[in-house]
């Protein structure tokens, strides 16, 4: 029997001497110069060229999730660049790697919970006291489950974060306000009365609704988050260089040690 040949199909890109082809396109001729970082990021993902509307409520995600100051993240980056100045891959690492269910990863995580709410929906509302009462119902099964609903809350934005109008308001104007941004909208009204406190919808939990309501995927919503933090760390990186804090913070750290010895020693 012959060995059959091998082959591994892929429809983002390829190269050959002359050409690079990248999502069915001449990479040289049709998209360097005529298509922004944002868009075809999209592209990407989504398998198809964004419309000018959801390039513009995409980019606001990434500009909204690039930086938040001296985020754990950050810490970690400029750290690890004091200890391996040589290793800048290592250093962007090391702050990439610290997105998760508290910084970063509630983009995917409210956009999970939203996407798995609307799915148990026979029918969608059409009007804000319909999403209330949807909201109402996932709002007091989350309580009743003791799990805290993704989105709400921010440990600096205690009344309320920036981000969120300016998204939902651009969103709106592109006609991209869907079901994701409304649910949680509604959650921002409804919780106070079951939670017995009012609490934000945060930047990173409004970012996951409009990306939800993009259409893309929402078990890669992380990876849009971690793209947009790949440019702020590179920024904390290069002020770094300019304006070095990361010595000072390890001397701090290691100066204001307190040695516990063992239990029992």
């Amino acid at each position: 029997m012959a060995d059959r040949e091998l082959s591994f199909p892929t429809a983002i890109g390829t190269s050959d001497p002359d050409q690079i082809r990248l999502l069915g396109q001449d990479l040289a001729a049709d998209l360097m110069g005529k298509v922004g970082f944002g868009e075809l990021a999209y592209w990407l993902v989504a398998g198809r060229r964004p419309t000018p509307g959801e390039v513009r409520v995409f980019e606001t995600v990434l500009v909204a999730l690039a930086d938040h100051g001296f985020t754990p993240t950050a810490i970690a980056a400029r750290l690890t660049y004091l200890s391996a100045p040589e290793s800048l891959q290592g250093a962007l690492a090391a702050g990439l790697l610290g997105g998760g269910s508290r910084f970063l990863g509630v983009t995917e995580d409210c956009g999970r919970f939203l996407a798995d709410a609307i799915a148990g929906l026979t029918e969608r509302p059409t009007d804000d006291a319909g999403w209330d009462e949807v909201a109402r119902a996932v709002v007091g099964t989350a309580r009743a489950d003791r799990r805290l609903i993704p989105g709400l809350g921010h440990p600096v934005h205690k009344v309320g974060d920036p981000r969120t109008p300016v998204l939902i308001r651009i969103a709106d104007e592109e006609g991209l306000r869907g079901p994701h941004l409304r649910l949680f909208e509604a959650i921002g009204r409804v919780h106070p009365a079951i939670l017995g406190r009012t609490l934000p919808l945060n930047g990173a939990g409004v970012c996951g609704a409009a990306l939800a309501d993009l259409g893309l995927p929402v078990e890669l919503l992380r990876g849009f988050a971690l793209l947009a933090r790949a440019a702020g760390l590179l920024g904390h990186l290069a002020e770094e260089r300019r304006n070095p804090i990361g010595m000072d913070v390890y001397r701090t750290v290691d100066r204001n040690t307190r040695y516990l010895p063992p239990d029992g020693s």
